[in-house]
C-alpha cells in the first residue's frame, strides 16, 4: 500500500532494537513499507485554503496555485521554465508531443524502467526501441543507445532508476549530433545532481513524477521543466488540448491540468524536500554500511559526478535466478518488511509488448539478468535509525 498516508510515530517508537535477540513480535508491529509519503499540517491547511477559495482550477491549466508551484520548482531545479500537469505519464506524453514524435519516428529508452515512459510513446504513433543498461548503474548504456539509432530516431528517453541519473551529458552529447531530442524521465530523481547540477536543468524536456510514494507527492501530479522556450509554450498548448488561446487549437493535446489542490500540495511538499533527501541519504549510508560485509549483495553505487535521490535502495543478489531472489524478498515480506522488485518483468516481457510489433529491440542481457537478481529496501523519510537496522540486519540473517 504505497499510497497510504502517515502522520503518526516512526512503526518502531522509540524502542530499543537488540540486533541479537531480535523477533518479529516483540519489535515489528506493521509493515516497514517500500515508500511512504509524508504529509502533515502544512500540507492540510494547503489544501483546506484551496477549498475555501473555491478556485479548484483553471481552463488554461494556470491557475494561482499550479503557477506558484510551477515557478518554485523551476528555480529548485535550476531551469528557466516547469510546466505542471496531471501525472508523471502525461509528462513523458506532452514532452514527445511537445517534440512533434509521432507515426514514422522511433524513440530509444530502456526496458528495465516502468512501461509508462513505452506506453507514452507508443500513444504519439511511434516506436518505441528499447536498449540494453549500464550493469552497475541500471541505467541506459550509451554504446547500447548508439547500437539503436537508425535515420528513424526522434527522441532519447533515459531513465534516472531508483533516483540514480544516467549518463545525461553522454546522451546529450550523442543526441544532438544526430538532432535528437532529449527526453529525461526522472520521476524518481527529484533533487539528484549530475555534475553538480541538478537534474531538471540538463536534458532538453525532463519529466517528475509526483506519485504518492515518490520523493515529494501532489497524490497524482507531474512536471516536465525545460530552458527551451518554445518547447514551454509546446507543452502549454499540449496540456490544454492544444489550444494556442481559448477554442483555438493549433496542434494535439489533452487535458492533463494539474488541479490547484495537487499544486498547493505540492508547494508545501517542495519545502521540505532538501530535508526529505537528508534523511533518504541517511539511511541510504547506514543501510551500507550494515550490509556492506554482506559478500553475497552487491550495493548500490553512486559513481562520480552522480549524486543519488535514493528514492529506493536497490540490492543485487550474485549470481541467483529469480527464483531464490523471490524467496528472499518472500522472508523479508513474512518479518513485515516490504522489499520491492523493480522490475521483474522488464517492458520487451510484457505481453502488449513481446506479442506484438509495436516496439522493437536488440539483445538486453544485463537487461534480463538484472530483473533476476535485484530487489529494492525501503529508505524513506519516516524511518528511523531503529528501522533502518532491523531491515539490514533481517536481511543479512536471511541471506547468511
Amino acid at each position: 500500500m504505497v499510497g497510504s498516508i502517515c502522520f503518526g510515530p516512526t512503526l518502531l517508537g522509540t524502542r530499543e532494537y537488540d540486533a541479537e535477540n531480535w523477533s518479529q513480535a516483540e519489535y515489528l508491529r506493521e509493515l516497514i513499507r517500500i515508500n511512504q509519503p509524508f504529509l502533515g499540517k502544512e500540507e492540510i491547511d494547503a489544501a483546506v485554503e484551496v477549498l475555501r477559495s473555491g478556485i479548484l482550477t483553471d481552463k488554461s491549466g494556470m491557475g494561482p496555485r499550479v503557477l506558484e508551484f510551477e515557478r518554485s520548482f523551476a528555480k529548485f531545479v535550476g531551469a528557466k521554465h516547469a510546466v505542471a500537469v496531471v501525472n508523471g505519464t502525461a509528462a513523458l506524453h506532452a514532452s514527445l508531443l511537445a517534440a512533434d514524435v509521432g507515426p514514422g519516428d522511433e524513440v530509444i529508452l530502456p526496458s528495465f524502467t516502468f512501461v509508462g515512459a513505452a506506453n507514452a510513446v507508443v500513444l504519439t504513433g511511434a516506436t518505441p526501441v528499447f536498449a540494453d543498461i549500464d550493469k552497475d548503474t541500471y541505467c541506459i548504456r550509451i554504446e547500447s543507445v548508439e547500437e539503436c539509432v537508425s535515420r528513424k530516431t526522434k527522441a532519447i528517453i533515459p531513465t534516472d532508476l531508483y533516483g540514480l541519473p544516467s549518463d545525461i551529458s553522454g546522451i546529450m552529447n550523442l543526441a544532438r549530433g544526430k538532432d535528437i531530442v532529449t527526453i529525461e524521465d526522472a520521476a524518481q530523481a527529484h533533487g539528484a545532481q549530475f555534475d553538480g547540477k541538478k537534474i531538471g536543468s540538463i536534458a532538453d524536456m525532463t519529466c517528475f513524477s509526483f506519485y504518492a510514494g515518490k520523493n515529494i507527492t501532489t497524490g497524482e501530479g507531474g512536471m516536465v521543466t525545460t530552458n527551451d522556450d518554445g518547447y514551454a509554450q509546446a507543452l502549454r498548448m499540449v496540456r490544454s488540448h492544444g489550444e494556442q488561446r481559448p477554442y483555438w487549437t493549433v496542434r494535439p493535446g489533452h487535458n492533463y491540468h494539474m488541479t490547484e489542490i495537487a499544486a498547493a500540495i505540492g508547494y508545501a511538499q517542495l519545502k521540505k524536500l532538501p530535508s526529505f533527501l537528508e534523511k533518504r541519504r541517511k539511511n541510504a549510508e547506514l543501510t551500507t554500511e550494515k550490509l556492506n560485509m554482506t559478500g553475497k549483495l552487491l550495493l548500490p553505487k553512486e559513481p562520480d559526478g552522480r549524486k543519488h535521490s535514493w528514492y529506493l535502495y536497490t540490492v543485487r543478489l550474485r549470481g541467483v535466478n529469480a527464483a531464490k531472489r523471490n524467496k528472499i524478498v518472500d522472508k523479508l515480506w513474512n518479518k513485515n518488511i516490504e522489499a520491492g522488485v523493480y522490475y521483474s518483468s522488464p517492458v520487451h516481457s510484457t505481453p502488449l509488448y513481446r506479442d506484438s510489433n509495436i516496439a522493437r529491440r536488440g539483445r538486453l542481457p544485463e537487461t534480463e539478468k538484472a530483473s533476476r537478481q535485484v530487489f529494492s529496501l525501503p529508505v524513506h523519510p519516516r524511518l528511523g535509525e531503529t528501522e533502518i537496522e532491523y531491515v539490514a540486519e533481517t536481511l543479512r540473517k536471511t541471506i547468511a
